[in-house]
């Protein structure tokens, strides 16, 4: 039989439609591949056997009885530890949240289980999602499936890592800054940043308000239409929630792969190349525009000149909206609660000796950070002048989409470094983010696919931007891409990654 593990998301719905395979099958194959590769991944900080068993049987029975069944159903997926899970221990990564079990799913977890997607686990994450290398998780490092000693970017390097390592076909990630785009590229993997609001918020555990969105983590750009159409849309409980419908991703996708982008105009965006990239990202960044242009892409080249402040503005406003939305874990309703082992017990110290123990350093630092930007006397000078600068590169994207239909760069500067590289040098950790943070202040979409390995043998990102709400594009785009490059690669880039060592 063919390794059910090895197919992509939209190929094993088929086999399963088909009848070919059962959902209990190919849940269980990956259930054995996790437990195989597992101890070198480290991808999941839980694994739901038994539940994802049992979804998948009740799926098979459903089929087996002529039940109308959503495309997906019987699919596996991994989900990232940020999303609440109903039953299941959800973590953020912190220590704060250790042994919590949520008591509702958030409102994306339950368009995946009523479509009939066993969940096979969650995903390991730096700590409240801030960091770009699941290094700052408080349960352990991920390791990249391309080369064990290197990071799986983060801070959803979990869920990326489980899609290259073949330990589940679909995950769901969160993107801030690039949460899901930078894992993506540096794992050779397909990772989309929905719209703003067009994907509901209402369960995930809030960094930034303003700035958080979930999507899909996946193999090819079909698998994430797919899973995007399935979680997406209007959502009444999520205030920031799009009361539109989506646009037709997954058609998007299927046109794309025809090869033909004659009209489009592709702007290459000038301030998201060059110095600080490596040449290999950049190779391969160049021969992807080029591919492009022979499915009959128009490229042009667009400046967006205030990106270069958008590094600066986006780790003031998102310390900013953490430092208030983790005020919540305070030892007194949920959570971790440390009490001072000297003195008197009081609400302030129980305060201070359970966010002391909780938090891991990366979040203390974005805390203190973010507090002192919106302490009296500097909130405009820090937070105000941030959130100026947003405007300004809001309208450095509404002009360049006056010339272009979507915009184009590397998804990062660079490929995977090493675990330890840079855990000492916070301002080089953030710099991986330099390239995807702009879309998340606009609020606009962007996705991620693998343009090839870069000179080190590692993958390189190749990001598509949309305007807001125009998600479709994308998957034109990326799909188109993406069938262009597998034809030069004789298929899919993961194909070209090392074996695993089972069981190492």
């Amino acid at each position: 039989m063919t390794d059910l593990t090895r197919l992509s998301a939209a190929d094993l719905a088929g086999r399963l439609t088909a009848g070919e395979v059962s959902s209990v099958e190919a849940t269980r194959a990956h259930l054995d591949r996790m437990a195989a590769v597992e101890p070198a991944v480290h991808a999941y900080l839980h694994v739901a056997a038994d539940e994802a068993l049992a979804t998948a049987a009740d799926v098979d029975r459903r089929r087996a009885a002529g039940d109308e069944l959503h495309s997906l159903a019987g699919v596996p997926i991994a989900v990232k530890d940020v999303v609440v899970t109903r039953g299941l221990p959800t973590t953020a990564g912190s220590k704060i949240l250790e042994g919590w079990v949520p008591p509702y799913d958030a409102t994306l977890v339950e368009r995946i289980k009523a479509a009939g997607l066993p969940i096979l686990g969650k995903t390991n994450m730096d700590e409240f999602a801030m960091g770009s290398s699941t290094e700052h998780s408080a349960y352990g490092d991920t390791h990249n499936p391309w080369d064990l000693d290197r990071i799986p970017g983060g801070s959803g390097g979990g869920s990326a890592a489980a899609v290259a390592a073949y330990e589940a076909p679909l995950a769901i990630g969160t993107d801030t800054g690039g949460s899901i785009r930078q894992p993506a590229a540096v794992t050779g993997t397909v990772g989309v940043k929905p719209t703003y609001g067009s994907v509901s918020r209402y369960g995930l555990i809030a960094m930034a308000s303003s700035l958080d969105q979930a999507g899909p983590v996946t193999r090819t750009v079909l698998d994430a239409a797919l899973l995007h159409e399935l979680i997406g849309g209007h959502d009444p409980r999520d205030s920031t929630s799009i009361p539109e419908p989506l646009p037709g991703l997954v058609a998007a996708a299927r046109q794309g792969a025809a090869g033909d982008l004659t009209g489009l105009r592709v702007g290459v965006i000038t301030e998201l190349q060059g110095e600080g990239y490596q040449p290999g990202v950049l190779a391969r960044f160049h021969e992807s525009l080029e591919l492009l242009r022979s499915a009959g892409a128009e490229i042009v080249e667009v400046s967006c000149p205030h990106f270069e402040f958008a590094l600066g503005a986006y780790y003031l406003i998102m310390p900013s909206e953490a430092s208030s939305n983790l005020a919540k874990f305070d030892g007194m309703r949920f959570g971790l609660r440390v009490e001072p082992s000297e003195g008197p017990v009081t609400a302030e110290r129980v305060m201070a000796a359970t966010r002391g123990a909780g938090f891991g350093d990366e979040v203390k630092r974005r805390v203190i950070l973010g507090t002192y930007a919106l302490s009296a006397g500097y909130y405009d000078a820090y937070y105000g002048s941030a959130q100026k600068v947003r405007t300004l590169i809001q309208r450095d994207f509404a002009d360049a989409f006056a010339a272009a239909d979507v915009l184009v760069s590397p998804t990062t500067p660079t490929t995977a470094f090493k675990l330890g590289e840079k855990l000492d040098d916070p301002l080089a950790m953030y710099l991986n983010d330099v390239a995807t943070i702009p879309a998340n202040l606009a609020g606009i979409p962007g996705l991620s696919l693998p343009s090839g390995l870069s000179d080190d043998g590692l993958p390189a990102g190749f990001q598509v931007l949309a305007p807001a709400k125009a998600d479709d594009r994308l998957y034109r785009v990326g799909a188109a891409l993406e069938a262009l490059l597998e034809k030069s690669w004789g298929g899919p880039l993961l194909t070209q990654a090392p074996d695993l060592e089972v069981g190492k």
